[in-house]
């Protein structure tokens, strides 16, 4: 079982989350709400899970694909539900971009592997009615 500690950090609404190993990360809400941006909000947490997890995925499979991979990144743009409370995920498009020796019949393979099959984060916004786009650029 995976163990996060959330403790708040200040008067606002600024927390500190630290698993397991140590690591950590700042969350805090926006300043119209009377946070102070001084961290990551947490529904943005849930699109950076979502670029970590497919990125561990498609960067194993196109490891195992034989492609050499020299640089590689994600821009993931998000939409929420508007008027509704709790205010989902309901559109998320991902731009990806990779550089190097890379088949571009393969990156999309193991992105669709990734985003389809093997990326949990994926899969749970899924289920909760969110759909999921991509486009790809190489080189």
């Amino acid at each position: 079982m995976d163990q996060i500690e959330v403790k708040r950090v200040d008067d606002a609404y600024a927390f500190l989350a630290t698993d397991s190993n140590g690591n950590t990360a700042r969350l805090d809400a926006s300043s119209a709400i009377g946070g102070h941006d001084s961290g990551i909000r947490p529904m943005q947490s849930l699109l950076m899970g979502l670029g970590g997890c497919g990125g561990v995925d498609i960067v194993s499979i196109l490891k195992k694909q034989k492609q050499t991979l020299e640089d590689f990144k994600m821009i993931i743009n998000g939409e929420r539900e508007h008027g509704k409370e709790p205010s989902l995920w309901k559109q998320v498009m991902i731009e990806f971009y990779f550089t190097g020796s890379v088949e571009k019949d393969k990156a999309e393979k193991a992105i669709a592997l990734s985003l389809n099959k093997y990326c949990s984060v994926a899969a749970t916004l899924r289920a909760a009615g969110c759909t999921i786009d991509w486009t790809i650029t190489i080189n």
